[in-house]
């Protein structure tokens, strides 16, 4: 009696695998990436990828037909998947970080567990890297303790450009920073106007290299008609509210501080906030903190999450200070597309045709010898003044009368002589 035939024979052993872009039908697996991915994170953690699947499935369609023509939010979902047969192996996940997208950010890479974590997540990044022609710098940020992904960044060409420690402040702390009067008499309002002032604060409070590869201007910084609708819809949707401003310097005609924080108005997630200052005006750190506590106490209680690199120390030194939490450290890291250089494949310069490279160099005609030779013109030119050997002393003669014979240089040989 023969053996059954397995269906798994029937499948090729060696699958290529295919990166394309994300359809429909691949949210189950997406949705399955995310639970293993997200499985170790504290339980508000689980529950925000949770709701960022459900409302992927409920805008999906939405977002596709968004990414067929350019918009605004062209690449607001610009994902790709790892695929062999039928098995979903991971998922990338990019976005431009600037207006001019010269700069891309990799949003998040999630793999499966049962494969090759760092060739398929190689595979998604090099695609990555080929298909987004306008994109000259990659930017991503992973947490210092995840040692898979560092390899997997490393060994693609990130290296590291900045440190990130996320801070949160306690609910109690608030109120207590909340009771200070902040001494802020020029905080303004921010719109369009001011993009200028907020891009020259954005470029001093950065170090160059961190600057070059945000690569930021003044369009970053301001809010178009269509941008605007849709913050207000996305608050609208999320129950959040937006509240920024800006600390003006009328002598110097400059912004010196910057803040912008999100408040969940239905205090189920904590406020989040993002804090500029310019180096020299570090004593503005207490000021706008107690700014951002008396504006978050209209709201639910909730505690405050606020950022600081590593290239302001003065800020890290004042939130330990007042005693601030630590929740998270990662890194920032960078990649240029000039490592693409070390991507490609070898080419051994022995196969290379060089008269066919060199053809457009090589003369159309053959030259033709003309009747004038420059050897026989020199000679012609001084037929009676002997030609100077080695042996022999060449004398120079002097213009001044006065000056005596001894003017006049010594032969080679007495020189050699001496």
């Amino acid at each position: 009696m023969a053996a059954p035939i397995k269906m798994t024979s029937l499948l090729p052993r060696n699958l290529s695998v295919i990166i394309r872009p994300v359809q429909y039908r691949d949210l189950d697996g997406i949705e399955r990436l995310t639970q293993e991915s997200f499985a170790a994170l504290t339980p508000k953690g689980a529950s925000s990828a949770t709701r960022q699947m459900q409302w992927l499935r409920s805008w999906y369609g939405f977002l596709k037909f968004l990414s067929w023509f350019p918009n605004p939010l062209q690449y607001l979902f610009c994902s790709y998947v790892a695929e062999q047969g039928r098995m979903l192996l991971g998922m990338i996940q990019v976005s431009p970080f600037n207006r001019t997208r010269s700069t891309w950010r990799v949003d998040q890479v999630m793999l499966d567990r049962s494969t090759d974590k760092q060739g398929t997540g190689s595979q998604l990044l090099r695609h990555c890297f080929e298909s987004v022609l306008e994109a000259r710098t990659w930017i991503l940020e992973v947490n210092v303790n995840d040692l898979e992904a560092l390899a997997l960044y490393r060994r693609n060409g990130f290296q590291r450009l900045a440190e990130m420690t996320y801070w949160e402040i306690e609910p109690t702390l608030l109120t207590e920073l909340a009771q200070a009067e902040p001494d802020l008499p020029n905080l303004l309002p921010i719109s369009n106007a001011d993009a200028q002032l907020l891009y020259q604060l954005d470029t001093a409070s950065m170090p160059p290299l961190v600057r070059q590869v945000f690569d930021r201007n003044t369009r970053d910084f301001k809010t178009s008609l269509f941008g605007a609708l849709t913050d207000a819809v996305k608050q609208w949707v999320t129950k959040t509210e937006v509240v920024s401003g800006y600390v003006f310097e009328p002598q110097r005609k400059a912004a010196i501080g910057h803040f912008q924080v999100q408040i969940d108005r239905k205090g189920l997630a904590p406020h989040v906030a993002t804090l500029t200052v310019h180096p020299a005006y570090t004593w503005l750190y207490p000021e706008l903190l107690s700014q951002l506590a008396r504006i978050v106490q209209d709201f639910p209680e909730q505690g405050l999450q606020l950022a600081s690199s590593d290239y302001q120390p003065e800020r890290e030194e004042y939130l330990e200070r007042i005693g601030a939490k630590r929740t998270e450290h990662t890194l920032i890291m960078s990649r240029s597309v000039w490592h693409k250089l070390r991507e490609s494949k070898f080419v051994s310069l022995e196969g290379i045709q060089w008269p066919e490279v060199l053809q457009g160099l090589q003369p159309a005609r053959k030259p033709i010898p003309g009747g004038m030779s420059w050897a026989q013109q020199v000679q012609q030119s001084s037929p009676d003044r002997a030609v100077p050997t080695k042996s022999e002393p060449v004398n120079f003669g002097c213009n001044n009368p006065g000056i005596e014979p001894s003017c006049q240089p010594e032969s080679v040989d007495s020189q050699q002589e001496k």
